[in-house]
């Protein structure tokens, strides 16, 4: 039966970013590629390789340790020849050059995917290749993978902090922490509405997205917004709760669904007033579109996929979809 074992040999990701280094500047932008490491793991070694501290190093997202991986970071100016000549085991810079600001979260266009999927049976091959296929003209759920979560109980550790409970000083694992509770509750819409066929049904005060903008509005008219989604001008949208989110109409359907799955995670709105400044929250697409980059290739008992997803989606849900219970992630 096909599987996927994500591995340095099997999973490929290239980050397409934002913008290009202009070339002049403050910061050191380098492209690095890692085998085997975690985004935090490169930044640490690096740091230590260079001497700086590593919350001078900015970076515009995560990327799995259980691949082959290309991304940028940026680094102050002081340590640019040092990094031209940092010898570091399963890691290399790649280029580097200039620019005027620090990389930040988010600073990402799209990610490149190479994917091998192995123990294909003939018939399987084309199967999958045509399960593939239709992902590239319906999309898939746009769910956040367990990496979002991470083997122990995040969420919880999560609500701890926003409760106050607990205390975390390292910034880039509170904000971790803290998103795995905002994912919690989109991962619960998303599920709900699955399980009741409203991903690509608008339902009455729902938060629609505009497809070719990214602009967001509250639905008046169900039934005219429904014509549009199906004319693939608006997509639905599903919570990442916060203080400036945009929320759904006050006692709409959409509105009670979001509420009951913040209730059912455990993040209240007081928690949510409390903690204003690290939840400004956000809106984020319940469908993912899939963009094939090659046909898929069979050789042997392998089938390589090659496809690009918007920043924040995952190729493991991706995945995941493709196979179901043949889906393997290596922790």
């Amino acid at each position: 039966m096909a599987r996927f074992e994500s591995s340095v040999e099997t999973f490929r990701v290239q980050e397409v970013p934002a913008y290009e280094p202009s070339g002049s500047g403050t910061h050191v932008y380098v492209l690095i590629e890692k085998r085997g490491l975690t985004t935090p793991e490169a930044i640490r070694a690096l740091c230590a390789a260079v001497g700086v501290d590593t919350r001078d190093v900015g970076y515009a997202g995560m990327k799995d340790k259980h691949a082959t991986t290309t991304q940028w970071l940026s680094f102050p100016e002081s340590v640019e020849a040092k990094l031209a000549t940092a010898n570091i085991e399963n890691l290399r810079v790649v280029k580097q050059s200039r620019h005027v600001n620090k990389l930040r979260v988010g600073h990402v266009k799209k990610n490149l995917f190479e994917v091998t999927l192995t123990d294909v049976t003939a018939e399987e091959q084309d199967a999958l290749s045509q399960r593939f296929t239709s992902f590239t003209h319906q999309g898939v759920p746009n769910r956040y993978g367990q990496q979002r979560f991470g083997r122990g109980d995040n969420v919880a550790t999560g609500l701890a902090i926003l409760g106050g409970t607990r205390r975390e000083n390292d910034r880039r694992k509170r904000t971790l922490l803290i998103s795995a509770v905002q994912s919690a509750v989109f991962n619960q819409v998303l599920t709900w509405r699955q399980e009741q066929g409203s991903l690509r049904r608008v339902l009455a005060g729902d938060v629609l997205q505009k497809a070719e903008t990214g602009g967001l509005f509250t639905s008046t008219d169900e039934v005219k917004d429904q014509g549009r989604l199906l004319a693939g001008e608006l997509v639905t949208t599903g919570p990442l709760p916060g203080a400036k989110a945009p929320r759904p109409s006050e006692g709409s359907p959409a509105a009670a669904l979001e509420h009951e799955a913040m209730t059912v995670v455990g993040l209240t709105p007081a928690l949510v007033a409390m903690n204003s400044r690290d939840l400004p929250g956000a809106r984020r697409p319940l469908m993912m579109v899939v963009e094939a980059l090659a046909a898929p290739v069979a050789s042997g008992q392998t089938l390589q996929l090659a496809f690009a997803l918007p920043s924040g989606a995952y190729a493991t849900v991706v995945i995941e979809a493709l196979l179901g219970t043949g889906f393997t992630l290596v922790e």
